[in-house]
């Protein structure tokens, strides 16, 4: 995902009066942006940092409608709103059997050590925004028994 698509599709979201929805992108974009400044790179934002940036968000808003009380059905409907939203944009993770895949094909000298902690150290430099954190570390618990 590119920062210039989600600008476009904010800026289409404004004409159509979509308030939600260029909310929504709208908090994407400035996330971004801020992450950008941060890391120093105002001017060449990449994919990859916008694709990061969006898988953050997705898990933040899911956060917010988890923990969201019940009695508060109508905010909890803005939530899921903005993260149907923010799906829409976020790049597609790999599934376990795919990073299964992955772990044996390259990392197999490294899961011969058996070390959980050197394993995962390894793993996450090539899978990070690839795969959620939680599958890769499911995996590999698997793979050392």
């Amino acid at each position: 995902m590119t920062l210039e698509t989600l600008q476009k599709d904010m800026i289409a979201a404004m004409k159509a009066k979509d308030k939600v929805r260029k909310e929504s992108i709208s908090s994407l974009v400035s996330a971004v942006k801020k992450v950008a400044i941060d890391e120093g790179v105002r001017d060449n934002i990449t994919e990859e940092l916008v694709d990061r940036v969006i898988l953050k968000e997705v898990k933040s808003v899911k956060e917010q409608v988890d923990t969201c009380p019940a009695e508060r059905a109508d905010l909890k409907e803005q939530y899921q709103a903005t993260l149907d939203i923010i799906s829409e944009y976020a790049p597609r993770l790999l599934d376990e059997n795919e990073v299964e895949e992955i772990l044996k094909t390259k990392f197999a000298e490294v899961i011969a050590t058996k070390n959980k902690g050197q394993i995962m150290k390894e793993v996450m430099k090539e899978l990070k925004g690839k795969a959620d954190g939680k599958v890769i570390n499911q995996v590999v618990a698997k793979l050392c028994q």
